[in-house]
């Protein structure tokens, strides 16, 4: 079992910064990829980046390209979420979630943990 939480979210205007932050807590991530997704009110989920924690590859979607930057902290056994040059369509709460295999995938059905969210909001 995995428990996960995030951190880092908060108020920023366009064009701006934050660093989001996935801590796990029961086990580490080896073997197990570990995504950000994020949902905008009225809106599906939708994937944002992926890493397989064990191989270290990295998967983004077309939106935050060149935005964002996903990455893992052996040490500290937490995944964090770069995100530069932010957008007011960036705003949504924004989950990390994690799956038992080194697959990467894009959907919110192929993800078996999930912490509780955290709010992003870029004012314009």
């Amino acid at each position: 079992q995995v428990q996960l939480t995030e951190s880092g979210g908060g108020l920023v205007q366009a064009g701006g910064s934050l660093r989001l932050s996935c801590a796990a807590s029961g086990r580490t991530f080896s073997g197990y990829a570990v995504g950000w997704f994020r949902q905008a009110p009225g809106k599906e989920r939708e994937f944002v980046a992926s890493v397989a924690w064990s191989v270290g590859n990295t998967f983004y979607a077309d939106s935050v390209k060149d935005r964002f930057t996903i990455s893992r902290d052996n040490a500290k056994n937490t995944v964090s979420l770069q995100m530069n040059s932010l957008k007011p369509e960036d705003t949504a709460v924004y989950y990390c979630a994690a799956r038992g295999s080194v697959l990467l995938r894009t959907t919110p059905k192929d993800y078996n943990y999930w912490g509780q969210g955290t709010q992003v909001t870029v004012s314009s």
